[in-house]
């Protein structure tokens, strides 16, 4: 699934607040063979999330040529006091350059990264950057959201489209709703989307619970920003369909899944790394989407309805064209207000953050 994307042309990146300009790398390069990778991930590597991230690294071992000794992993670390603990292990272990992928380690990193300037620190989904040894990538999964909604809102009967999310007020989970909310209504303006947040990264027991108590709504496809395939097999027990995140999770609801934002971080992994192995390492964020292949969503199953994938097409291509994106208004709040005009794209720094930390556009209602 991870292709392996060499090419630092196909990286684009994003100063999501103002940094000095990016002179050369204050970083030596380092030996392919001597240098150590770290990464601190907030579940276990079978997980959605975590899985996928962990598949990333593993291709970016592979692209480099890399041994398994050189891989230092730190799996199932929470956003506390624990992410510092673990990124210390990993600085005295000798890594070179070490990521984090959950939003709560950025302030954990940002501190550590001042206290060793001679090692690199990124994560995941964060803005902020230090412009020396501490940086940020993420992807435009928003795009994937897009098509994932054309494809529920095709298939729903009821018009009521559940949504397990994890956190409110985080411009991650609330751009991936909107997102995905607008996708549904390109194809289906009547479609309502239920949202009921978790206060979870992933919690399997409670992201099934509440994927229950959506379908108890009469919501007949389960979409999600949570780990585990749990809300996916909830919709496959009561007979109704359901778009999956992270990985393709129709082995796990063969009759229910539609298809699934999915990610391949192998991209930016490997950039990152062979920079820092020639010693070009520069403190720029990453944020990619469709066009460098870091986003996608999983193959359509047997269960889209018929049409969908000449729709979902229409609009990969429409992104792809560079001439809009999903962000693009007119776009109006779910109290009805216009919040972008007529034409405009809504900016990066408020797509990673600003306005989409508080935002939910109309025809999104939180239950």
């Amino acid at each position: 699934m991870f292709k392996k994307v060499w090419s630092l042309a196909l990286v684009l990146a994003l100063a999501l607040f103002a940094l000095p300009a990016v002179a050369e790398s204050s970083f030596a390069p380092i030996p392919a063979d001597e240098i150590k990778v770290g990464a601190v991930f907030i579940g276990p590597k079978d997980d959605g999330f975590s899985g996928a991230h962990y598949n990333g690294i593993e291709g970016m071992k592979e692209a480099l040529g890399l041994k398994d000794e050189q891989i230092l992993y730190k799996f199932n670390v929470p956003e506390n006091s624990e992410c510092e603990t673990a990124l210390r292990e990993l600085v005295d272990a000798g890594c070179n350059i070490i990521f984090g992928n959950s939003w709560g380690y950025m302030d954990y990193m940002l501190e550590i990264a001042d206290e060793y300037p001679e090692v690199v620190f990124s994560h995941c989904s964060g803005y902020k950057n230090n412009g020396v040894n501490f940086n940020n990538y993420f992807g435009r999964i928003y795009q994937a959201r897009y098509l994932a909604g054309i494809a529920a809102g095709m298939k729903t009967e009821s018009n009521l489209i559940g949504y397990v999310a994890a956190w409110p007020d985080n411009a991650e989970v609330n751009g991936g709703i909107n997102a995905f909310a607008l996708g549904v209504q390109s194809v289906n303006p009547d479609a309502v989307i239920y949202v009921k947040y978790i206060n979870s990264w992933g919690d399997p027991t409670l992201e099934k619970q509440t994927a229950e108590a959506l379908l108890s709504l009469n919501c007949d496809v389960i979409a999600q920003h949570v780990d585990s395939d749990m809300p996916q097999v909830a919709a496959q027990e009561q007979g109704k369909f359901g778009c999956g995140y992270n990985t393709d999770m129709t082995p796990s609801a063969p009759d229910a899944h539609l298809t699934a934002p999915i990610w391949h971080w192998s991209s930016v992994y490997t950039a990152q790394v062979k920079d820092r192995i020639e010693g070009t390492w520069t403190p720029k964020n990453y944020f990619l989407g469709l066009a460098e292949n870091m986003v996608d969503i999983s193959p359509l199953s047997k269960n889209v309805a018929e049409g969908t994938a000449e729709a979902v097409e229409a609009a990969r291509q429409k992104i792809l064209s560079g001439e809009w994106d999903v962000f693009t208004g007119p776009i109006y709040n779910n109290a009805g207000e216009l919040v972008v005009e007529d034409g405009v794209r809504l900016a990066d720094s408020d797509i990673t953050g600003g306005l989409m930390t508080s935002l939910l556009v109309k025809g999104v209602e939180v239950k």
